[in-house]
């Protein structure tokens, strides 16, 4: 019992760790929320694209010494209207839009990295994600965040509703869709964002998709699904970090894996109902 105590306990008297179980709290339980939106939307690939899309937003941010955040939050709003507006006002699919843009602006960022030579920006830390390096700072923004998003949602969640499910019956009812869809879009940006630090650009989709599509396998309630998936969200981010610690991996990909494992036991008792 006592091991077991120590091995629950240990890593948290280290206030790196402390921060870090903040952190991957908050994004656990953010990104699944939104994302059982995200998985009924069909707007995977476009929360994918997002996260590759704020690599020079980042890079400029560091360039002229800010906190990454300060530019990844607007280049991403900036980018998720604009590729709402070219959905919205050309004759191209949404996935040709999404894929113009993410290789775009991802290969901009990555070819501006060699300008960031006076800061140590770590490449695979922004790619796979590093929460363990997270600051006070960026727990009180990433609590900020969460808190806006969830009170968005909470104030539109029926209209939201309605627009993901039916958008035309939207429109017919009076509501603005296109209105909402560029909201959701802000919202699913910041979101993205606010992930990074926890399992990076190549991994955001993981927290973002595999808890909410887990969660509307087993339950019967599209708001049931999005409690359920917030807290498919924190036992993976949390599980992550406790491996991360305990076995010395990187937290990212152990989050995007525990999140996988429980998309898969959420399968199986999904078909055992059948």
């Amino acid at each position: 019992m006592e091991i077991l105590q120590s091995w629950l306990v240990a890593p948290f008297t280290y206030a790196f760790m402390v921060r870090a179980l903040a952190v991957s709290v908050l994004v656990g339980v953010m990104c699944p929320l939104l994302g059982t939106y995200v998985v009924t939307r069909d707007l995977g690939f476009m929360s994918d694209a997002l996260a590759h899309s704020v690599m020079p937003g980042v890079v400029a941010a560091v360039l002229v010494g800010l906190h990454p955040l300060w530019g990844a939050v607007p280049s991403a709003i900036v980018i998720a209207l604009l590729l709402g507006w070219l959905v919205h006002s050309t004759g191209l699919s949404a996935d040709t839009t999404i894929g113009i843009l993410f290789a775009g602006l991802f290969a901009l960022g990555v070819a501006l990295l060699p300008l960031v030579r006076h800061v140590s920006l770590n490449l695979e830390d922004l790619l796979l994600g590093q929460v363990l390096g997270a600051s006070q700072v960026d727990v009180m923004v990433t609590a900020i965040l969460t808190a806006v998003v969830a009170a968005v949602l909470y104030g539109l969640h029926s209209r939201l509703l309605f627009v993901s499910f039916d958008p035309l019956g939207a429109k017919v009812a009076g509501l603005s869709a296109t209105r909402l869809d560029y909201l959701f879009l802000m919202l699913l940006a910041v979101a993205t964002v606010t992930a990074l630090q926890a399992v990076g650009i190549i991994l955001v989709i993981s927290l973002l998709i595999t808890p909410a599509a887990a969660a509307l396998l087993v339950t019967r309630t599209f708001e049931h699904a999005m409690f359920l998936s917030a807290g498919f969200g924190v036992s993976a981010t949390v599980v992550g970090l406790y491996a991360s610690y305990h076995l010395n991996v990187a937290s990212g990909p152990v989050m995007a894996l525990v999140a996988t494992a429980i998309f898969a036991v959420a399968y199986a008792v999904a078909a055992a109902r059948r």
